[in-house]
This record gives C-alpha cells, sequence and structure tokens, in this order.
C-alpha cells in the first residue's frame, strides 16, 4: 500500500469499530472488547508504518476536492510531516493503551460496549485533525471530539458532579470555538483556500491583512481546547468521568489539539508580534496559576489535571517563542508521563473501590498494596518534574533553551519580551512542579490518613500498561533529541548547561522544601493531638490547623476519613493555600460576570412571555368568548321575545329616520 493509503486507514478502523461496537454492543457482548482494542491497535501500527515511510523528510501530501462550494473550495487533504507523524503514533499508542487498561477497569460496567466505542471514536476524531490538510476537515474532528469528551466526562451520569462537569466542558469549549471557526472562515477568505500548506503560502507572501485579528481569534479557540487561562476552568472538573477518559483527554487527544494546531499554522502566529505576546502571557499565567492549584488540591486526580494545564503551558510558551520542534518535543514526553500517571492513579482508585476515595489526604499504607502503581508513578513524577534522565527533563530543558534563546536575542523568532515571559515562568513553574510532584507522592504512598478498604490485587491487564508506558516515560527523551531530529525540522534539542543546571536546581529545590516541610508536618501531626496546646501558652499555629483540620473529617459511606495533617501543602502556600484549592476563584468570577447576567436575563424573558406575551394572547381569546357569550344569552328559543325586538328595533329605526329627514 501507498502512504497515503496506509494513513487513510488510520482514522477509518477506529472509526469503523466504533460504528460496530454501536451496533453490536448489546446483540454481541462477545465481540465488544476486540472491537475495542483491535481497530484502535491496527491503527497505532499503520501510524508506526506511515512514521517510517515518512522519515521525518519530505511532507506527504494528497488532496482531493470533497464538494464544489462556489468560493473557498473544501478538499479531503493529507498534509503529513514529521510532526503529524509522531504525534499520530503517540495518539494511536495512548489510545491502545487506555483500550486495554479499559477492559479491566471496566469489566463490570453495564455501560461499557458505549464507552468503549465513544472512545474510538474520540481516537479516530483526533487522528483526522492530526492528517488533515484542510482546516475544515480539522473543524470536523475539533467539534467530534468535543461531543464524546461530553458524553464520556458524563459516563457515570447519575452522579450530580458527571453531569455538572460534562456540560461545563462542552460549553466552555464551545465557547472558545465561536471566534475560532469565526478566524477559520476569515483567514480562508483571506489566504483563498483552507489548505493548509496554501495558507502558509499566504503567510509567507505576505497577503495576509488581518494576521493579528485572525490569530487572536483562533487563539480563544486554543485556549478552549487546550485548557489554557482563562478557559481552563473545565479541566479540573472533568476528572468526574472514568479514569481511562482522564488519561486519554490528557494525553493524546482533546487538550493536545489545541497545541498541535498553533504548531501546524505557527508562521501565522508569527506574523503578528501582538500574538506572539498574547500567546506568552497566556502560557505563562497558565503555568503558575495552574502549579500553585496543584499545589492545593486534595484529590488526586484534580492534582494530575491542573498539572496538566501547567504542561500545556510550557508547550504554548515554547509555540510562544517560535519554535514548535520544543512544543511538539514536550507534548510527546507529556503523553507518556501523564498517561502513566492517570492510569495508575486509577489503580489506586480502583484499589480503594471507588471514584470517590480519590483524596490523597485519606491515603495510607499503599505502597505494598499496590506496588505496580507505585514504581512505576515514582518513574512518571520524575519525568513530570524534569529530574534527569527521565523523558520530561529532556523535553522542558528544549522549551528553555528556546525561551533563553528568545530572551537573550539569539535568536529573533518572537518578541524579547515573550522569551523572558516564558522563561522566568517556566523556571518558577519548574520549582513548584517538582513540589506538587513530590507532595502527591509522599501523600499518596506514605500517607498517614485513614487507610481505604482492600479490595484485592488489580487486573493484570491493568497492571502491564502501566510497565508499558514506563518505557518512553524513563527514555523517549534521551532517544528522540538523539534519533528524531529530522522529524523536527532538524532541530537541536540537546540540553545546555545553563538551562539545565537551572532548571534541575529549582526541581531539586522544589522536592528538598516539600519534603522537608512534609518532615515538619508529620512531626507536629504525632504530638498529642489534644491538650497539647493548652500545655503550652504560646501555642502552635500549625497544630492549631491540624486539629481544626481533625475536627471537621467528612464521612464516606459508613466510613469515615480523617484528614491527614502531614499534608505540606498547606504549610508552603500559607493563606494562598484556600484561594489556590479553589482555581483562583476564577469559577467564581465567571458565575458573577456571566452565569448570574444570564439567568437573570434568562428569567425576565421568561417574566415577559409569560405575563406579557401570554397575557396579549390570552386577551386575544377571551375577548371573542365575552362577545359570543353576549350573543348567546340573547338567543332565547323565545318566539315573542324575537318579535319584540324586531318591532323595538323599527321603532328605533323610524325615529331615525324622522330625525334624519326633519334635520334635512
Amino acid at each position: 500500500m501507498t502512504t497515503t493509503t496506509l494513513a487513510v486507514l488510520v482514522p477509518v478502523l477506529p472509526f469503523l469499530g466504533a460504528a460496530a461496537g454501536l451496533l453490536l454492543g448489546r446483540s454481541a457482548p462477545g465481540f465488544v472488547r476486540p472491537l475495542a482494542v483491535l481497530p484502535t491497535l491496527a491503527a497505532l501500527v499503520l501510524a508506526v508504518l506511515v512514521a517510517a515511510r515518512q522519515g521525518g523528510g519530505r511532507a506527504v501530501d494528497a488532496v482531493t476536492e470533497l464538494t464544489p462550494t462556489g468560493s473557498v473550495p473544501v478538499e479531503l487533504a493529507l498534509h503529513i510531516d514529521g510532526f503529524a507523524a509522531l504525534v499520530a503514533v503517540l495518539v494511536g499508542c495512548v489510545a491502545t493503551c487506555v483500550q486495554i487498561y479499559s477492559t479491566g477497569y471496566l469489566r463490570d460496567d453495564p455501560r461499557y460496549p458505549s464507552y468503549a466505542a465513544l472512545v474510538s471514536l474520540f481516537t479516530s476524531a483526533m487522528f483526522l485533525v492530526v492528517y488533515s490538510g484542510d482546516l475544515m476537515v480539522l473543524l470536523v474532528g475539533w467539534e467530534i471530539m468535543g461531543i464524546c469528551s461530553y458524553f464520556l466526562v458524563g459516563h457515570y451520569w447519575e452522579t450530580p458532579e458527571a453531569r455538572a462537569a460534562s456540560l461545563k466542558a462542552f460549553l466552555v469549549t464551545k465557547l472558545g470555538d465561536v471566534p475560532f471557526l469565526i478566524g477559520l472562515l476569515a483567514l480562508a477568505t483571506e489566504a483563498g483556500s483552507f489548505r493548509i500548506t496554501k495558507i502558509l503560502g499566504a503567510v509567507a507572501s505576505g497577503s495576509l491583512d488581518h494576521p493579528t485579528l485572525i490569530a487572536l481569534l483562533l487563539l480563544a479557540g486554543v485556549a478552549g481546547k487546550s485548557a489554557q487561562f482563562p478557559l481552563h476552568t473545565w479541566l479540573p472538573d472533568a476528572m468526574a468521568g472514568p479514569t481511562p477518559v482522564s488519561a486519554l483527554i490528557h494525553a493524546a487527544t482533546m487538550v493536545a489539539a489545541g497545541v498541535y494546531f498553533v504548531a501546524r499554522l505557527l508562521p501565522l502566529f508569527q506574523a503578528s508580534r501582538a500574538a506572539m505576546v498574547v500567546l506568552a502571557v497566556m502560557a505563562a499565567v497558565t503555568m503558575l496559576g495552574s502549579a500553585l492549584a496543584a499545589l492545593a488540591q486534595d484529590d488526586i486526580k484534580r492534582v494530575l489535571a491542573y498539572s496538566t494545564i501547567g504542561q500545556l503551558g510550557y508547550m504554548t510558551g515554547a509555540l510562544a517563542t517560535g519554535d514548535r520542534g520544543a512544543a511538539v518535543f514536550h507534548l510527546l514526553t507529556h503523553g507518556a508521563f501523564k498517561a502513566l500517571l492517570f492510569l495508575a492513579a486509577g489503580v489506586i482508585i480502583h484499589a480503594a473501590g471507588t471514584n470517590s476515595l480519590a483524596a490523597m489526604s485519606r491515603m495510607r499504607g499503599l505502597r505494598d498494596r499496590v506496588p505496580d502503581a507505585y514504581w512505576t508513578m515514582t518513574v512518571a513524577l520524575l519525568a513530570l518534574a524534569a529530574i534527569p534522565p527521565f523523558s520530561g527533563f529532556f523535553s522542558k530543558e528544549s522549551v528553555l533553551v528556546v525561551a533563553e534563546h528568545v530572551a537573550t536575542g539569539h535568536t529573533e523568532k518572537a518578541p524579547g519580551a515573550a522569551g523572558w515571559t516564558v522563561l522566568l515562568a517556566g523556571l518558577v513553574t519548574a520549582l513548584l512542579t517538582a513540589a506538587y510532584a513530590t507532595r502527591l507522592w509522599l501523600l499518596a504512598f506514605r500517607g498517614r490518613g485513614a487507610e481505604a478498604p482492600d479490595h484485592g490485587r488489580q487486573p493484570v491487564v491493568m497492571n502491564a500498561v502501566l510497565w508499558v508506558l514506563a518505557i518512553p516515560s524513563l527514555a523517549l527523551g534521551g532517544l528522540a533529541f538523539r534519533l528524531l531530529p529530522d522529524w523536527f525540522d532538524g532541530h537541536d534539542l540537546t540540553p545546555t548547561l545553563t538551562t539545565s543546571v537551572l532548571g534541575t536546581g529549582v526541581a531539586l529545590v522544589g522536592g528538598i522544601v516539600t519534603y522537608a516541610a512534609w518532615r515538619h508536618t508529620t512531626a507536629l501531626a504525632a504530638r498529642p493531638p489534644l491538650g497539647a496546646v493548652a500545655a503550652h501558652p504560646e501555642g502552635d499555629a500549625a497544630l492549631v490547623e491540624a486539629e481544626a483540620i481533625a475536627s471537621h473529617e467528612p464521612a464516606y459511606g459508613d466510613i469515615a476519613y480523617a484528614p491527614d495533617p502531614s499534608d505540606p501543602g498547606r504549610l508552603l502556600l500559607g493563606p494562598l493555600h484556600r484561594h489556590a484549592a479553589v482555581g483562583f476563584h476564577l469559577d467564581a468570577v465567571y458565575t458573577t460576570l456571566f452565569v448570574r447576567p444570564v439567568m437573570a436575563g434568562a428569567s425576565l424573558v421568561r417574566f415577559l412571555d409569560r405575563e406579557v406575551v401570554d397575557t396579549y394572547v390570552r386577551g386575544a381569546g377571551t375577548l371573542p368568548r365575552v362577545l359570543g357569550t353576549a350573543v348567546r344569552r340573547a338567543q332565547t328559543g323565545n318566539v315573542q321575545t324575537y318579535v319584540s325586538a324586531l318591532l323595538a328595533g323599527t321603532v328605533v329605526l323610524a325615529v331615525a329616520a324622522v330625525l334624519v329627514a326633519t334635520g334635512a
């Protein structure tokens, strides 16, 4: 087969698997798991073949006109360069791992057939986004992912949290998609085509009249899809869905789509210095805010969700410095270790027997109960914290290198202000990332909370997937910067001494300080819990707070779980903790600025509809009814009454005639 044929089959196979799974899910349940795993696995194999044939060389282009439009044509086009080939392999690898893992995680779920079919459709849509050479066809995959995320996040629709999270994810991403669509149409109008190659040609020739406006409109959609400030608030709430779905969304689909889109059209954004500065500021705020929020979360999946937002900030920061190689490099390594983190968290949750017991402050004794999750999550957290030689170190280092080059004027791919913004924010975020990664590890595996019920050993298939993903989490970064430069436009991914020392140094500081804070809070928690403050008049603020926490322990079912007083997050963040724990009140701000005015407007419209419009409608029916009643009462059926009325009318007419005649 030709490379083009193989590439066409990559998104088609999961789509066919999704269709077959939906049709046969109830009538032939034995086929559900093969239909979930095998088409996705076959798509992965074909994606690997496409990448091998493309080889990081000349892009593979193929096009056929979809339908005549009379203006800007819509074409079914493929554009597969090194970036597309590698990202497709990542999507196929993570999706296959998620499908295999889900056969164990959701083995007793009655809605597994629809879940598996939606995951396959989700995967097919992301493949379409990756390989598409036409922006309108790319938009189809973009929107299908939005619909799939709505259904998958709301998989546990019996719970109000899942229903609210799915609706929020859909609405927030759609809020960004409206300006995104306007930007696509404006871009195609000025470039005369939806084809990516023709658009980039128009950018190179300076044919675009409004590059800044178009770039900013497109960034709104990117912010929504890739959960960047200020449209990131949907992603932490999306943790209400099944954990494998979280792994898929965070590692290879949905949120990766926005970053990949900007990477594809980076010259368009570089044509506007204002757009690059906006992108840099968006990345910096996203990185710092999400890292602080992650340090204050108690739910293990929300920590990982805010972590994803921050790592996506690194990718958009690399794009803001004009280097798509570093952005896609970090996208690949992040996909491996973040999928591993979520799936390992799923093993922990599965061991507790419920999706509700994900609070780290209530975990205890998990190291011995889930050894596979312990060791693989340790690898993934080291990669997340960018500790050498794990994969995250090399990719995060590449982002800091390009930011340093732009900041110091070694390259002019982007404004110097963008370089300094990304560099400083990236270093501070590296410190905070190591801090919350260390905190997660300590609380999850060495915590002092109440031990959750033991539901036995986890399915072998779940643990096997963890070890498969641990390999790229450990080795992908070191191999990629040596073996894959051709796939990254020949970009040199070799770490430099300055940023390596700075990045690793701040990461080590973050980890060591967090460990010291944990030791301190652990020592405080080991003191006698009651009466200690009274025995020492000077008191101890940390001990008082620990007692206050313990006195308000929440209950889950029939078991009460006391929060872990050794959580170092409160000590590290101080008064900032309560604000960071709720995402710096951004949801409350949106509620005040948008939700309440919309609800008030809806209430006003409902009032006007019921009390004004309906009043006129009811009045229009009441008047004829009253007149009809009056006329009906006159129809008595008495002949004498009719004759009397006739004579009276005759007299009245006669008198009127005489008066008229006399007046004349």
